[in-house]
Formats: C-alpha cells, sequence, structure tokens
C-alpha cells in the first residue's frame, strides 16, 4: 500500500513545502508514496503522516501539526516550531546521518521556516519599504494569480516540493564539506608558526574556524580557478564586514602596476576599495601582501 502524506489544500507556504520534502527524503526515492492535500477528516484519520493540519502534535503518531492551540513547543532560543520544524526533529538526524549536521540545517533553513510561518521576525528592515525576498517569497511566486483559474495548485505544489528536496539535499552537502573543511582548517592553524598569517593549500570556509581564535589576522588561499592567490583579512566575527586589520587604505581601489608600485610586491593584481581583500599572482605574492599590511599597521601603532 502506499504511503499517504497529508497536508491542507489552498495556498501552500514553505513551511508545508518543506515538511512534505523532508518526509521525502526520509522515506527515500523508492518509497510508494502519495501527497493527499485536502482538509478532509476522514483523510487526516487515515494518513500515515499529517502535516501541517489536524491539529496535533504527536510525533509516535506521525501527527505534525503546530496550529492547535498553545503550539508545538518553541526552541531553547523562543523560535517556534512549525510543521517543518517538527518534522526535522523526528527525522532530521536520520537523514542527514549526523546530529551536528541535522542542528545546523535546522539553524540555517529550518528555523527561518518556522519563524515566519508562526508570524515571528528574526530580522529588521534597515530601508523603508524594503525587505529581503525570502524562501517563502519565491515559493509564494508560483501560486496561481487572481486570473489563472486553470493551474492545477497540486502540480504546483508538488512541483515545489521538488525544488525543496534539491535545496535540502544541497544544503547537507554543503554543511558536511563544511565540518569536513573545519577540521582542516583548525590543524592547518594548530601547525602554523605564524598564526597571524593563516596559508591554506585550496580554498576552504574558513571563517566559522578561524574567527574562533584571537590571533589570525589574514588568511592566505588559492582562487577557485587557481590562478590567483587571495590575502583576505579575518572579520571580527564570522558574520561581520569589519576586518581585524584592513589592508591600507592607500591600497584600496589599486591594481596590477599601480598596486605593485604602492606595496612593493611585483605581481600584485588588485587590493579591494573596501579594505578586505588583496590578491596577487602567487602565494609568495599574497603572503607578502599580508606581512607588509602587519608590518604598516605596527608601524602605525608607534
Amino acid at each position: 500500500m502506499k504511503t499517504k502524506i497529508v497536508t491542507h489544500n489552498d495556498p501552500f507556504h514553505s513551511d508545508d513545502i518543506f515538511a512534505v520534502a523532508t518526509l521525502r527524503l526520509f522515506l527515500g526515492d523508492d518509497a510508494d508514496m502519495e501527497v493527499i492535500r485536502t482538509r478532509s477528516e476522514e483523510a487526516v484519520r487515515m494518513a500515515d503522516f499529517v502535516v501541517d493540519i489536524g491539529g496535533e502534535y504527536d510525533p509516535e503518531k506521525k501527527r505534525f501539526d503546530h496550529h492547535q492551540e498553545g503550539g508545538a513547543g518553541e526552541r531553547s532560543n523562543g523560535v517556534p516550531y512549525a510543521s517543518f520544524g517538527l518534522v526535522w526533529r523526528s527525522y532530521g538526524r536520520e537523514i542527514t546521518g549526523d546530529g551536528e549536521i541535522a542542528d545546523a540545517i535546522d539553524e540555517k533553513i529550518v528555523q527561518p521556516v518556522d519563524a515566519e510561518d508562526n508570524g515571528v521576525k528574526v530580522s529588521s528592515n534597515l530601508f523603508p519599504g524594503i525587505s529581503p525576498y525570502t524562501i517563502q517569497d519565491m515559493f509564494q511566486a508560483f501560486l496561481p494569480t487572481w486570473k489563472e483559474n486553470d493551474v492545477d495548485t497540486d502540480l504546483v505544489f508538488n512541483n515545489c516540493v521538488s525544488i525543496a528536496i534539491k535545496i535540502l539535499r544541497r544544503e547537507i552537502r554543503l554543511a558536511k564539506d563544511v565540518k569536513e573543511a573545519t577540521k582542516i582548517v583548525e590543524k592547518r592553524f594548530n601547525d602554523s608558526k605564524d598564526k597571524r598569517v593563516i596559508v591554506l593549500d585550496k580554498y576552504y570556509p574558513w571563517k566559522s574556524a578561524i574567527s574562533n581564535h584571537p590571533e589570525p589576522l589574514f588568511v592566505i588561499y588559492p582562487s577557485l580557478s587557481g590562478e590567483m592567490w587571495h590575502a583576505q583579512s579575518v572579520p571580527k566575527h564570522k558574520d561581520s564586514f569589519r576586518s581585524r586589520s584592513p589592508f591600507p587604505k592607500e591600497w584600496a581601489g589599486k591594481k596590477d602596476s599601480e598596486l605593485a608600485e604602492v606595496t612593493g610586491v611585483e605581481d600584485a593584481v588588485f587590493s579591494h576599495d573596501k579594505g578586505f581583500l588583496s590578491v596577487a599572482r602567487s602565494k609568495e605574492g599574497a603572503e607578502k601582501l599580508a606581512q607588509t599590511a602587519i608590518e604598516g599597521a605596527l608601524i602605525d601603532q608607534l
């Protein structure tokens, strides 16, 4: 018999889309399953899984709603659970095979979706009338307009679920690779004699690992193409745009021969006008850019 997943019909949201996507990942590509969008009490009662409808949260019975009086609880940080979060809470670790990865996905994707579905803001607008374009906005764009009466909303919903599955799979892959890279970067930091400048043999996601240590000022790494080497200043914290030690203002926006003249680095290519990145054609050139910036900063402090 087919595994029946029931959720509500009418307009869909990122919450029910991702909740169903999570169940499809949990059940597997080969599972014989059917997604039913309805408000029929009989269908809800007979379903194997129920999400975002039914007024009940009971993971043992595979009921994952959050619209009942009192909701379905909240995380320790205060973000309330919506159906996506409830389903992920039950199956995320099994899907990812790693509790740390499941928690990382919860922070990055699940909690913002849950918060928005519960009407809880996680950010504020800096400019009047301008809001972030969220994943909820993306999925809402697929809802039929008032002029599209012939659109099969269930078909559109299933197409959105397929997109959500691709997003989850990709984010899981990214999280796993970041976890592996963090171990490599930590080892490189520990092995470095001069911990002010950390040299990596390839580009790894390094900000989370390096920002945890107070000593590093610059990180050296090759570009994705391998044709250039980057010297990047370490941010004050991983989500900050402010650098611990920005490159000299005199370098800002300069490139090629003009930058080579002011820095003394013959193969210097470019220095960002915001002071956080300088580029050379060789690893040695990038290292010299960083060392020159450090020496200049020390002189300025005298």
